[in-house]
Order: C-alpha cells, then sequence, then structure tokens
C-alpha cells in the first residue's frame, strides 16, 4: 500500500492549522484582557490566568460568557484612545503656527506675488480662524 498525501489530508491539515492558530488568538486575547481590565482586583485577576491556565477550553469560554461585554469595552476604549492619540500627533506634527505663516506671506508681498489688499486678506484669516 502506497503512503499519499491526498487532498483531504491537506485539507483535514489546514482546518486544524487554521483551529490552532484561531485558539491562540483568543486566548492571548483573553489573557491581555484580564491584565489589563482596571476593574478586578489582583487576587480576581490571579483566579482567572488560574482558570485560563490549568483548565483552558473552560477558563476562556467562562470569561468570555462572564466578561465577553467588559472585553468589547476595554478593546473599545483602548482604540479610542489610540485614535486621540493618533489625532493629538498629528496636530502636533502638521500644525504651522501664525507667525510663521505671517512670515511666508510677507517674503510673498515682498517678491511682488500678493499685493498689499491680498496680503492683508489673508493676514486677517490668519489671526481671526
Amino acid at each position: 500500500m502506497e503512503d499519499s498525501i491526498g487532498f483531504f489530508d491537506i485539507f483535514w491539515s489546514i482546518f486544524w492549522l487554521f483551529l490552532m492558530v484561531a485558539w491562540f488568538w483568543v486566548a492571548i486575547s483573553v489573557v491581555a484582557d484580564i491584565f489589563r481590565s482596571k476593574d478586578m482586583s489582583g487576587i480576581s485577576k490571579a483566579i482567572w490566568i488560574a482558570f485560563v491556565i490549568l483548565i483552558p477550553w473552560a477558563g476562556v469560554l467562562g470569561y468570555l460568557i462572564i466578561r465577553g461585554d467588559k472585553m468589547k469595552e476595554h478593546n473599545e476604549a483602548a482604540v479610542a484612545q489610540m485614535q486621540a492619540a493618533q489625532k493629538d500627533y498629528i496636530r502636533s506634527v502638521a500644525t504651522v503656527s501664525p507667525a510663521e505663516e505671517i512670515e511666508k506671506l510677507a517674503a510673498l508681498k515682498e517678491k511682488g506675488a500678493l499685493t498689499e489688499e491680498e496680503f492683508a486678506a489673508q493676514k486677517a484669516k490668519i489671526l481671526n480662524p
């Protein structure tokens, strides 16, 4: 009898690999949420971690059933915090001070690219946003 690997064997292996990766993803997400939960005491965190490590399937499923809503809230708060930090960073990098803008306008006026009226209008826009 010949030992060959068929399509079903490959498909079955890929399926189990997917399940294993998904399991690790969920387990790591649960452990991370346990550690970042500010509404749990250290003792309750230790109990959850012990439950997840000693009885992994029951621990993870129990955590998802009992604290799944809190896990969602923690994820939403983390995303909102990251978005706020990103917006603050973009503002700090992209913001040009009014003095710098007026200096650029003055340079354009000296070169003759702007008239006195255009310079005054642009300066008013900068100073009165």
